[in-house]
């Protein structure tokens, strides 16, 4: 499968459009492969697969509960954060002095888990789940795609916050280097697509277990609170119940976690689980365990997300 002739040709377009207007000769070459990601020393951006067809983003959203980029805007933004550590390989801009006090060093190993501080301002917002605070490479890209952004209004969104601090920097950065043939261009394809050999069902099976399998504690006394035990009462399962409702209750959660979809659906994932093994059962009106559910999801997924947050690779 190749991007050509995909819907994808519009978004890509739209980010050639938008390195055309800051006069940035970086254009990252794309390619399908396993996820989102830009390969240390290739200034060019791996897609995952799934984005290729309808019904491969149909199977991702059944696994996975969200689609990565499964929209224009969603896929622009990503575009933008992995351009931003496209242009940092093709202009070797981590070896800066500079850019190493405001973001940190790129050789900081990146951590299976990551410290999320809600309330900072020290870093910008593009991806959501505070994704900046991960890596400093992190915080680099997500700079990048937000000052790229020909809508992000960045002065005054960022007005009176210390991350505005590094956009100023980018934006000086960025007039350095336009108009410059970068001395890094490789246009090397990694674990593109048709090298992948595993099936669809192990694909899976590994994602799921590494973006769902590990649960963040919490006691069984709250799911208590919202269902009852199978010998107190009878009727669907809480696990079935949460299984239908996963959708409405996402919906209804999400406005109150800014956006931690991801967060939302490991903890929503193993709250699931964890009512299989108990056995629980959703008795009593709709509407009300409804009601409790969502107040049960946005106070866990809130503790979760200030309390520790889980790395997602891109």
């Amino acid at each position: 499968v190749h991007v050509d002739g995909t819907w994808l040709e519009g978004p890509v377009q739209k980010l050639y459009d938008e390195l055309a207007s800051r006069n940035l000769r970086v254009r990252p070459h794309v390619w399908f492969s396993s996820e989102w990601f830009s390969p240390e020393g290739i200034p060019g951006i791996g897609i995952p697969f799934f984005l290729a067809h309808p019904r491969l983003m149909r199977l991702e959203r059944e696994q996975m509960h969200e689609v990565e980029g499964g929209t224009k805007k969603e896929c622009l933004k990503l575009l933008r954060h992995e351009t931003g550590h496209a242009v940092q390989h093709a202009f070797r801009l981590h070896r800066r002095r500079r850019s190493q006090v405001l973001f940190g060093k790129s050789s900081e190993q990146y951590p299976d888990y990551y410290q999320t501080d809600p309330t900072s301002k020290g870093y910008v917002q593009n991806l959501g789940l505070w994704y900046a605070q991960s890596h400093p490479d992190e915080d680099f890209a997500e700079t990048f795609a937000v000052w790229l952004d020909p809508g992000s209004r960045w002065r005054k969104t960022y007005k009176d916050w210390p991350a505005l601090e590094k956009l100023e920097y980018m934006n000086e950065l960025m007039s350095e280097v336009a108009g410059r043939k970068p001395p890094v261009a490789s246009r090397e394809l990694v674990d593109p697509a048709r090298s992948l050999t595993q099936t669809l069902r192990s694909h899976y099976k590994k994602k799921r277990a590494h973006y769902l399998g590990q649960a963040p504690h919490a006691p069984d006394s709250e799911l208590m609170q919202v269902f009852t035990s199978a010998t107190s009462g009878r009727g669907q399962s809480a696990a079935s119940f949460m299984r239908q409702s996963r959708r409405e209750v996402t919906r209804s959660v999400l406005p109150w976690v800014e956006e931690a979809d991801n967060a939302l659906q490991v903890v929503y994932e193993s709250s699931l689980r964890r009512c299989a093994e108990l056995d629980l059962r959703a008795t009593g009106p709709k509407k009300l365990l409804l009601q409790k559910l969502t107040l049960l999801m946005t106070a866990r997924t809130m503790r979760y997300t200030q309390r520790i947050g889980r790395w997602f690779p891109l």
